[in-house]
């Protein structure tokens, strides 16, 4: 019995002293911002907005052969993991197109990537 219970205390001490690898500690990174669509009218006037937040589209970041996928919320924001890296960046229902092309995942840091998609209204 003695030596079970100093099993016990010397397992308990060796996990204690193993490294987490619970998501507390893994470093986070990958991408977040928001999503304007515009213009949103043909004529564009000082001092009034002419771009909206674009909700519900559906962003593919695509590296190699593997394409990771986010939505927009109400107020065209989104945020998503990457491992670092280089992405391209893929929209769907951007017919008249949208810029950035690609992002840039820093390693250990949620980088910040605000995306424009054109609505064609001219």
């Amino acid at each position: 019995m003695k030596h079970t219970g100093r099993l016990v205390l010397l397992a308990a001490f060796a996990l204690a002293l193993t490294p987490s690898f619970s998501g507390a500690s893994v470093a986070r990174s990958g991408l977040h911002g928001s999503v304007l669509r515009g213009p949103t009218m043909p004529v564009c006037r000082p001092g009034t907005p002419c771009t909206a937040p674009a909700a519900g589209v559906h962003i593919s970041f695509v590296r190699g052969s593997i394409a990771h996928g986010v939505r927009t919320n109400a107020r065209g924001r989104f945020s998503i993991r990457l491992a670092p890296g280089t992405y391209a960046v893929r929209i769907a229902v951007a017919r008249f197109g949208y810029s950035p092309l690609t992002a840039t995942v820093s390693r250990r840091h949620m980088s910040v990537l605000n995306i424009r998609i054109d609505t064609g209204i001219r």
